[in-house]
């Protein structure tokens, strides 16, 4: 008798920790939802960066992300200071995070990704990492940024660029898969500051 309460409430506990994992899936669907589905689409930019304080991981001062951005599990993605986040990206935090340093722009329709499918996998298994951005970097209008790159210091990613590996500082990248084109002047020291009306 005994043996069989203990397994009645070890199986109340398993079937109770489920439900409070749906729970967890389903607030975080309702979160990203509000955003991507409709306050990423109202051109108030106050009211916008009241609720990606609130829900994202990071929020630097200064930055700002535009109208049309879809985020993927906010509490995943940090954004550093003074970033610009232009229009149509997506920031995908599924399961791995994305880290931004400071005076990061990321063109309209660019999309950092955390997590794919391995091809070689029989069952279709996920493959992803981290994603970290640095200080200073320049992501181009369409580019496609991989699970598990790490794009360093004042790097350059061409428009349209796919980066499926690591950039190394100060590199201009380009291409499908990208590849280093050039060399950045090291001497940047910009700090953006882009706001523009409506977005």
């Amino acid at each position: 008798m005994g043996g069989q309460s203990a397994v009645r409430a070890g199986n109340r506990r398993v079937a109770s920790h489920k439900p409070i994992m749906n729970l967890k899936v389903f607030a975080g669907c309702l979160l990203a939802f509000a955003y991507n589905g409709i306050l990423g689409q109202i051109p108030i930019r106050s009211l916008r960066k009241l609720y990606l304080r609130c829900w994202l991981g990071d929020f630097g001062a200064g930055t700002g992300v535009q109208m049309g951005c879809r985020i993927l599990n906010g509490r995943k993605v940090h954004l550093g200071e003074r970033n610009v986040i232009n229009f149509g990206c997506v920031l995908d935090g599924r399961q791995y995070h994305i880290r931004t340093g400071r005076d990061v722009s990321i063109g309209p329709n660019a999309s950092i990704l955390t997590l794919g499918h391995d091809p070689q996998s029989p069952d279709f298994a996920n493959r992803g990492g981290d994603v970290i951005v640095g200080d200073r970097v320049w992501i181009g209008y369409g580019a496609l940024v991989l699970p598990g790159v790490t794009i360093g210091e004042g790097a350059v990613v061409g428009a349209g660029a796919v980066v499926t590996k690591n950039v190394e500082a100060f590199s201009i990248v380009a291409g499908n898969p990208a590849r280093k084109i050039g060399e950045r002047n090291r001497e940047v020291s910009y700090q953006l500051k882009h706001a523009p009306w409506l977005h």
